[in-house]
């Protein structure tokens, strides 16, 4: 596969389709499942409020995945992304309800680099507190 965005339409600004993703906590059963990552503080409550958390948190790397997405389904192609970082800020607090929590992720192109990549910014919050800091990938465009 290679991007289907060409990077001659692309302009410093262009904003990516933002997308919210619900996260319960089953979501992070089944990541955790597919992680190996069982720490309690992902499972147990009862665990994650004695070490001073106010509630079950999603997975840092989780919430990584999750907002790279936006990305991932804008280049068509998730061998585009040539790097990726974050910093982490806030905790994605996941109560136990038939609603659980919602990750809100938008992004825009920041820079045009050489090569024909650009370096896309996201903005990741969850209850309205951003939860990345820091959050950019580097995108190889068509």
């Amino acid at each position: 596969m290679t991007a289907k965005i060409a990077y001659a339409d692309v302009e410093v600004g262009t904003e990516l389709p933002a997308q919210t993703f619900p996260v319960t906590r089953a979501t992070l059963v089944q990541y955790a499942g597919a992680s190996g990552d069982f720490n309690p503080i992902h499972w147990n409550e009862r665990f994650a409020k004695e070490v001073g958390l106010p509630d079950v948190i999603a997975h840092g790397m989780f919430t990584m995945a999750e907002a790279i997405r936006v990305v991932t389904d804008w280049a068509g192609d998730p061998g585009a992304v040539v790097e990726y970082g974050v910093r982490f800020t806030r905790p994605v607090v996941v109560p136990d309800d038939d609603k659980g929590a919602v990750i809100e992720v938008s992004g825009k192109v920041a820079a045009k680099l050489d090569d024909n990549t650009v370096r896309v910014d996201l903005t990741a919050t969850s209850a309205g507190q951003k939860v990345l800091g820091a959050s950019r990938a580097v995108v190889r465009l068509a």
